[in-house]
């Protein structure tokens, strides 16, 4: 334990911010950046990947779902070495560890929040696109204006889970040497060299910690999401808590 602490007090800035300013940001930081950047650029393509695959014209919805089912159907690490040398190809320059993985987590999570995004809107009642189609609105009109609005606010527990899971994801980075959290801790490990367990225990415990609070906050939110769609319970009225007299029974003369 004194090991473990001893560790944490040398290394403890390499794993926040990595070697900044002497060099790129790193550590927790570069990870909790990758993580949200990915998921941000990443949202509105999925809405739109969503979107296409629900359209009625087959020429956007048949090349949206052979997008979605080739990402989501191979390895993120097969992703990340597509990315690594595909855009150095495609924009005629190399690019850094850090711009590779972002476009490769914005693709990934892209294709994943679409189904989030796509069950989001399933399942809604199909009464509210006919409402908003019999008052004169169009497909796209329906589903920006009335659709979305409530798909999203639903679908926010789900987004705060995949959120968690690209944090994680963010691992990967080092096989293209970005400079993210696991980078640092096997930087560590290099220098030390005899504590191996400690430095990835270390590791471990800083995901752990992160995505715990995380997930705790994405099941609070789940529960208030829960509470206002229930709403509140129906308050009794006077007449509903006073028991009714029983008719008055006659009496002989």
């Amino acid at each position: 334990m004194y090991s473990i602490y001893e560790i944490l007090r040398d290394n403890w800035l390499l794993l926040l911010i990595g070697q900044y300013p002497n060099g790129p940001m790193g550590g927790i930081v570069a990870t909790l950046m990758l993580s949200v950047l990915g998921i941000t650029l990443a949202f509105p393509l999925s809405v739109l990947l969503a979107l296409a695959r629900l359209s009625p014209w087959k020429l956007l919805s048949w090349p949206a779902a052979v997008l979605v089912y080739v990402v989501r159907g191979v390895p993120l690490l097969m992703v990340i070495l597509w990315v690594y040398f595909l855009v150095p190809l495609l924009i005629g320059r190399e690019v850094s560890g850090f711009t590779t993985m972002l476009c490769t987590l914005v693709i990934y999570e892209g294709a994943y929040l679409s189904e989030v995004v796509r069950a989001g809107i399933q399942s809604l009642p199909k009464g509210q696109s006919e409402a908003a189609r019999a008052l004169g609105h169009s497909h796209l009109g329906t589903m920006f204006y009335v659709i979305l609005p409530q798909a999203l606010y639903n679908m926010l527990p789900s987004m705060l889970s995949q959120f968690i899971s690209t944090i994680k994801e963010t691992t990967l980075g080092y096989v293209i040497n970005v400079q993210e959290l696991t980078f640092a801790a096997n930087q560590i490990n290099n220098q030390l060299l005899t504590k191996p367990f400690q430095v990835f225990f270390i590791l471990a415990m800083t995901f752990y910690v992160v995505c715990f609070s995380l997930t705790q906050l994405a099941q609070w939110v789940e529960r208030r999401i829960a509470h206002k769609r229930l709403g509140a319970a129906p308050v009794k009225t006077l007449d509903e808590d006073v028991t009714p007299m029983p008719p008055p029974v006659a009496t002989l003369p």
